[in-house]
């Protein structure tokens, strides 16, 4: 590999060269025996001299990979100049109310549970989250989606459900912040939430007002039932109204993404949602994923690009495609709202969700959205999709798609010990420590 401006590889450890191999000639990317789609990390230790640049790669079929060797392909000098790419800041600037430095963490109920929602289930929740070590890992929210609103009383204050929630919501948000973790509810910029329940519009300060009282700390604001007034204009209303009262409350905005929201919502929430809702599925993770990396440009610290909720757990994708999937939004720097029953929890929902390096990458405090930056077509329907993204400490080029085994033999054979390597979707140690 020839010099380059700026990429300073060390002699002790892995070089990315502009030649892509396939595995059984020393691919950094590729494993005809890996079963599915899968994401992992590598770290060249002091690729760039001013950022940590995240580079990984999604193999995007369950064929095995083409096998022959490429040599010089446009996607393998993609990959290399990845490593050289310059930061690129947030256009635009954030919500100025403090919160939202880095993206959320926590739990919501829509994705597992739907309307089907108590007290009992959240106050259960909570003490699984602190039981679990889920709270000490940064998940810090225990969010009410839709559905616990039932009318409004003569005053126009907005009632919760009293069959669900017998002991009303100031309770509730009392229990949950016992436990040390913050308190979170959803209302709708229209008539009507998606449920049918009453929304706030028209009703913005005495809803914010009535969150306040009840210990409120984050709003989910969604976009149904609307009078036809562009979003653009409904949305602060709301934000006006939590101002006024106060009271720190997190702005999540769920427009769907429908006018732009990453054009112009950077001085209205703490986050806005760039996609419909997403399903179980991997099609439809890949399709937010695309979706919102391309808006990489309008994230950073106080507002943030949200592809929706984590569907980690849920059953209908694989434990590999849960890996990506989390993986993914962890390096676009996306929120991170548990989406499942953390009630029967398996242990390897559990190793994905308390993953320290990953949520390490989601939570750094630079706060640059990771993009994707190529792809490749390899044998149909093979795809190979590379990431990047920035950290704000010096200097390590990720790359990804191995297994554990897979990284010692490449270590072993690269004539080193890969100083600075990361397995990226479990708790690996470094390499040092894994090759001999």
């Amino acid at each position: 590999m020839g010099p380059l401006s700026g990429y300073r590889p060390l002699q002790r450890s892995l070089v990315i060269s502009d030649t892509f191999h396939t595995r059984e000639a020393g691919s950094p990317c590729g494993n005809p025996k890996t079963k599915l789609k899968s994401l992992s990390l590598l770290v060249c230790k002091d690729a760039h001299p001013h950022w940590k640049s995240n580079l990984i790669c999604i193999r995007l079929s369950r064929t095995p990979p083409y096998r022959n060797r490429l040599k010089k392909t446009a996607a393998g000098k993609a990959l290399l100049a990845c490593a050289l790419a310059f930061l690129v800041v947030r256009e635009g600037s954030a919500l100025d109310n403090g919160l939202g430095r880095t993206p959320q963490m926590g739990f919501n109920t829509w994705n597992h549970f739907g309307c089907n929602i108590n007290e009992n289930l959240i106050r259960a929740t909570a003490d699984r989250l602190v039981a679990l070590g889920l709270r000490d890992a940064g998940y810090k929210y225990v969010n009410l989606d839709d559905c616990w609103q039932v009318s409004r009383d003569a005053e126009g204050r907005i009632v919760e459900d009293p069959t669900a929630f017998p002991s009303g919501l100031k309770s509730l948000s009392d229990y949950v912040h016992s436990k040390g973790l913050l308190f979170g509810l959803y209302s709708d910029a229209g008539l009507k939430t998606c449920g049918g329940r009453p929304g706030s519009l028209g009703y913005e300060l005495l809803d914010a007002q009535q969150y306040a009282k009840w210990g409120v700390d984050y709003l989910k604001y969604d976009n149904c039932n609307t009078d036809g007034t562009p979003p653009e204009k409904r949305y602060p209303v709301m934000r006006d109204a939590l101002n006024a009262t106060g009271r720190p409350i997190f702005f999540s905005m769920c427009e769907w993404g429908v006018d732009d929201p990453a054009k112009w919502a950077q001085e209205v929430g703490n986050s806005w949602r760039t996609t419909g809702d997403i399903t179980d599925t991997f099609a439809s993770m890949v399709s937010r994923a695309d979706l919102t990396e391309r808006l990489w440009r309008a994230a950073g610290p106080g507002g943030w690009n949200d592809p929706d909720m984590l569907e980690v757990g849920n059953g209908l994708m694989s434990h590999e495609e849960y890996k990506t999937h989390f993986s993914l939004w962890a390096l676009m720097k996306a929120p991170l709202l548990i989406g499942c029953d953390l009630l029967s929890i398996t242990n390897e929902t559990l190793e994905i969700l308390s993953n320290k390096e990953v949520i390490a990458v989601n939570q750094d405090a630079l706060g640059v959205q990771g993009r994707k930056v190529a792809k490749a077509r390899l044998q149909q329907p093979e795809e190979y999709r590379f990431y990047q993204g920035y950290l704000g400490a010096g200097g390590d080029l990720h790359v990804g798609n191995y297994t554990l085994a897979e990284a010692e033999a490449y270590c072993t054979a690269a004539g080193d010990k890969c100083a600075g390597f990361t397995f990226y979707g479990t708790h690996a140690p470094n390499a040092t420590q894994l090759v001999k």
